[in-house]
């Protein structure tokens, strides 16, 4: 079973070892994160190219984000480093820039007191001590401090419940955004997202660097990201729950309802959404989950998120291999217990007003043909990576296979809930291309022989979201077609006889019976066959009663079986579909 949910990955000092980044790699991380809060442009590219060889290295369409700073506010220094602060003193915030101590500090944020008002509580370092706002003036805000709890260098500031003035991209953010460009990331994080004018500044600064690739997801934290989030989720490529400064600036106890509430609107718009913060954090120091993790981690699946992300587990912590490792294992069981197509009914009823558009309506549909005819997978050529998104929307139960022509695509692909990446060629006719891609999806291991796909592109090929054309395919060279009788897909040498004298002279046991007709006095042969191919028809025929009277796989009506197929060959026999197809697992 593949797992759909896609995992991501923070670098870090734990993750410079290059085996430990190997195995990460390997076992299942399919983002890697660079936070740029902290560390240099050189340490950031250094890990960089050590992600791109080692991808190369291991043929994983492994993709890369850039997490920005964002606009935040923070004390300057303290003296001493550190000072510890009494419940009910007063404490004094300073616009201006000095050295703090425990009567006052000062931050980054020198707008801060047009902001606010009398009564306005502010929060230092994730919250840990709060303050209440006495008075101010524009270079000072006086505050009663309300709790015990020591404060420290750069710590943070934050203002729960107040839209602040400050402005959305600062210098290190604009500095980092073009490095991003330049190295070549293919994602972009954008931190403390408040509105779509937030966004709109963002991709300017991308477009004015020619970048049209890089894909932006915007980070949710505070209260004017979720009052703005559909506006926000109409202009960017996908969202993130980012529950740490989220729990900070709006009341713990509304982030459950906000997550499932953000996770509803991004699947359902088509978009791609994270799960972020605090997700195994006790195994920064254990090598085992708390069972409320382990819980957390499943809801946001059975949620629908389309990936879930370790933070400090693999950046920093003792355990990174094990945290991701959990992670896999967390998600591959809560998949499970899934049923993807009883989901896919309800979904499809509330989107129905939705599909106002080809592409939706055809990835719709492309599910509910691939659902009907129990096919093995879907595969999207995509010349964007929207299509896959599109289908992907939808949840189905089987794996989408995304296959484009352009490395960056391929790459970002992987993000997406249940799309498995494949890279292809040019190809010039939509015949060759149909190939190509089912014959590198069967060498990547997804198909093989007999194995039936619902495949969807669009038509001219080339152009982005076009998306307008079904296929259904069956993998591999197709011998022969009839009727199937009872369940079973299996893979046996061929027993072929003209008649019962034959084929006891051919029969080894766990072949495939072919004959032109079974009888009573073969019921032997029957028994230790792995299935029957008979030329005769009928329901009521002896191999269709022997069939479901021994539960073998059989297909019968197989016309000029005994001639077509040849003694001692190894095939594919479908009795489900009732096609006879050659065992070559990379075979078109």
């Amino acid at each position: 079973m593949l797992r759909k949910t896609k995992i991501i990955c923070t670098l870090g000092p734990a993750t410079d070892d290059p085996n430990v980044l190997r195995e990460l790699m390997k076992g299942g991380m399919n983002v890697a994160r660079f936070n740029f809060s902290h560390q240099t442009h050189e340490e950031h590219k250094k890990r960089f190219d050590q992600i791109v060889a080692m991808r190369e290295e291991l043929g994983l369409p492994i993709a890369t984000l850039l997490d920005t700073k964002g606009p935040e506010i923070r004390l300057h220094k303290i003296k001493g480093g550190k000072v510890l602060l009494k419940a009910g003193q007063n404490f004094t915030l300073y616009t201006k820039e000095c050295l703090g101590d425990e009567n006052g500090a000062s931050i980054t944020y020198a707008g801060l007191p047009e902001d606010i008002q009398v009564g306005t509580s502010i929060l230092i370092d994730d919250g840990l001590v709060a303050l209440k706002v006495t008075s101010f003036d524009a270079q000072k805000i006086e505050c009663t401090v309300l709790n015990d709890g020591s404060i420290s260098d750069r710590k943070s500031i934050n203002v729960p419940d107040v839209h602040l003035s400050l402005p959305y991209i600062s210098e290190k953010d604009e500095q980092d955004i073009v490095f991003g460009i330049q190295t070549g990331f293919d994602f972009i994080a954008a931190s403390f997202v408040r509105s779509a004018q937030d966004i709109m500044e963002l991709r300017a600064i991308l477009n004015q660097h020619n970048c049209h690739w890089m894909k932006i997801i915007a980070k949710i934290e505070n209260r004017d990201g979720v009052d703005n989030i559909d506006e926000i989720i109409r202009l960017v490529d996908g969202v993130m729950v980012a529950r740490g400064d989220m729990g900070v600036e709006i009341p713990f106890e509304q982030l459950p309802a906000i997550q499932k509430l953000i996770i509803k609107k991004a699947y359902l718009a088509g978009k791609q959404v994270i799960t972020a913060t605090q997700m195994l954090d006790s195994m920064m120091q254990n090598p085992r989950p708390t069972r409320a993790e382990a819980s957390d981690v499943a809801n946001a699946i059975y949620d629908g998120t389309s990936a879930i992300m370790l933070s400090g587990e693999t950046a920093a912590g003792k355990w990174p291999i094990e945290s991701l490792q959990t992670m896999v294992k967390i998600a591959e069981q809560t998949e499970r217990n899934i049923h993807y197509k009883k989901r896919f009914a309800a979904r499809a009823a509330e989107t129905d007003q939705e599909i106002t558009n080809v592409t939706n309506a055809v990835s719709k549909a492309t599910v509910t043909t691939a659902h009907n005819l129990l096919a093995t997978a879907i595969i999207t050529v995509t010349k964007s990576g929207n299509t896959a998104k599109m289908i992907s929307k939808f949840r189905p139960n089987v794996p989408i296979i995304g296959g484009s022509t352009d490395p960056r695509v391929y790459r970002q692909m992987n993000l997406s809930w249940g799309v498995y990446p494949v890279m292809l060629q040019e190809k010039s006719t939509t015949d060759e291309l149909f190939d190509h891609v089912v014959d590198m999806a069967a060498q990547a291991g997804y198909l093989n022989s007999g194995d039936l796909v619902v495949i969807t592109a669009g038509v001219p090929l080339g152009i982005s979201g076009t998306t307008n054309l079904i296929k259904v395919h069956v993998v591999g060279n197709i011998l022969l077609a009839g009727t199937g009788i009872t369940h079973g897909n299996i893979c046996a040498n061929l027993c072929v006889a003209k008649n019962e004298e034959e084929a006891r002279h051919n029969f080894t046991k766990g072949d495939i019976l072919v004959v032109p007709q079974t009888s009573n006095s073969m019921i032997d042969l029957i028994r230790d066959s792995s299935g029957i191919i008979a030329e005769q028809d009928g329901l009521n025929s002896h191999a269709a009663i022997a069939g479901l009277t021994l539960d073998k796989p059989v297909i019968i009506g197989a016309q000029n079986a005994t001639t077509i197929l040849k003694n001692g060959i190894t095939v594919q026999l479908d009795a489900e579909r009732g096609i006879v197809s050659s065992s070559d697992q990379h075979a078109i």
